[in-house]
């Protein structure tokens, strides 16, 4: 029979940058009681995204941090979506380009992330925000 469990949380954060959720997904895990099947990890906002990345080394965060820094600049000149501030519409294009959801496999009770990987909350705001993040299991 499926099961399906689900959960929700929120992550202080203390402005941009990457908050590491890895721990609190696995606790959804063992707290379902799921041992095979999926976990779909949602945050709530649309200044603020997921991804999975490296956990090992935090430098290989600073070097995304820069990249999107980079990538969509807070100064374009063409941006006319400001009502929050300069990093307004940058924030919602950094979410664009990233994701509001991550799939995982779960195998033997675990999320099946490799062996360097981590699931980080990216906030894209300069601000502090609490960001809400929403949590299902399915499985057996």
């Amino acid at each position: 029979m499926i099961q399906v469990h689900s959960e929700e949380f929120t992550v202080p954060t203390s402005g941009k940058g990457t908050y590491e959720i890895t721990d609190r997904v696995q606790r959804a895990v063992t707290a379902s009681g799921i041992e095979n099947g999926q976990i779909t990890v949602f945050v709530e906002h649309t200044s603020a995204s997921l991804v999975i990345m490296e956990n090992a080394d935090p430098s290989a965060r600073t070097d995304l941090h820069a990249f999107f820094d980079d990538l969509v600049p807070e100064d374009l000149p063409y941006l006319v979506h400001t009502f929050e501030g300069p990093d307004d519409s940058p924030s919602h294009l950094r979410m664009a380009l990233t994701r509001t959801s991550e799939v995982i496999p779960i195998i033997g009770g675990r999320p099946k992330l490799g062996t360097w990987q981590g699931v980080f909350l990216f906030e894209h705001r300069r601000a502090p925000h609490t960001r809400r993040i929403a949590i299902s299991v399915i499985g057996k």
